[in-house]
Formats: C-alpha cells, sequence, structure tokens
C-alpha cells in the first residue's frame, strides 16, 4: 500500500525528501532565500537537502521551528517536525516563558543546572505519561 499524500507531501517522508519537495513545487523559492528566511546557514540547509547532514534529534527545535516558518504555509511546523523524525514541541505562551525564566534567574547556579536537568529528563518522558 502507498503512503497516504497529504497536502505537504507523502507520509513518513524525511526532511530532505520534505525540503526538495517544497523546491519543486515552488519554482520561485531557492534554497538561499529559505536558509536566509530561516536564519540557518546556506551550507547547513543544503546539507538537509542533500542528506549529508544528520536529522532528527540532532537538529534543534528552534532551527526546525524557524524552517517551518520560512516555508509556504502548506508546509506547517508539525509537517516538518514530523519528517525530521521529531514531535512538535508545544507553543509557550509568552507569560509562562517569562514566569519561568523568573523562577530560573532567583535560582542559584547548582539549583538552575538542577532545573535544566530536570527538564531534559521531563523532554525524554513518554507523551502520554506526561499528560498524568
Amino acid at each position: 500500500m502507498e503512503p497516504m499524500e497529504t497536502p505537504a507531501g507523502r507520509a513518513g517522508e524525511d526532511l530532505g525528501a520534505l525540503l526538495r519537495r517544497v523546491l519543486t513545487e515552488n519554482p520561485g523559492l531557492t534554497q538561499k532565500r529559505i536558509a536566509e528566511a530561516a536564519g540557518i546557514p546556506y551550507a547547513t540547509l543544503n546539507a538537509w537537502v542533500t542528506g549529508r547532514r544528520g536529522t532528527g534529534g540532532r537538529i534543534a527545535a528552534d532551527d526546525l521551528r524557524a524552517l517551518a516558518d520560512a516555508l509556504p504555509a502548506a508546509y506547517p511546523a508539525a509537517r516538518v517536525f514530523a519528517a525530521a523524525g521529531r514531535r512538535t514541541p508545544a507553543d509557550l505562551d509568552a507569560e509562562r516563558e517569562a514566569r519561568l525564566l523568573e523562577i530560573y534567574r532567583d535560582l542559584d547556579s547548582d539549583q538552575q543546572r538542577a532545573l535544566v536537568e530536570m527538564a531534559r529528563a521531563l523532554a525524554r518522558l513518554p507523551r502520554a505519561r506526561r499528560a498524568g
């Protein structure tokens, strides 16, 4: 059975294939323009397109989100993250982010390190365990 076609491409498509599809379906769009709009070095984007550089856990979530923002609307962040083999991080509203930063700044350096380690451990938990 063939993978299901979606507006952004085929299910199971990796990041390089997704980017090649974007470039094919949007002839006026170039790797250079995407890289500039995303704030990603051209060589890095080119390596993702050609598969010369790793994807998934190796690409920072901020870079994937910036990449998604630089692509046409038919390629939402969820599709870009899925193509990179990653789940899409939840949006963090500004108020919660500011509060978390305020708490972090009030901690001493040992507490800050501990908080970062707890956050890393939390990020590794399966999503279903987090909800409960």
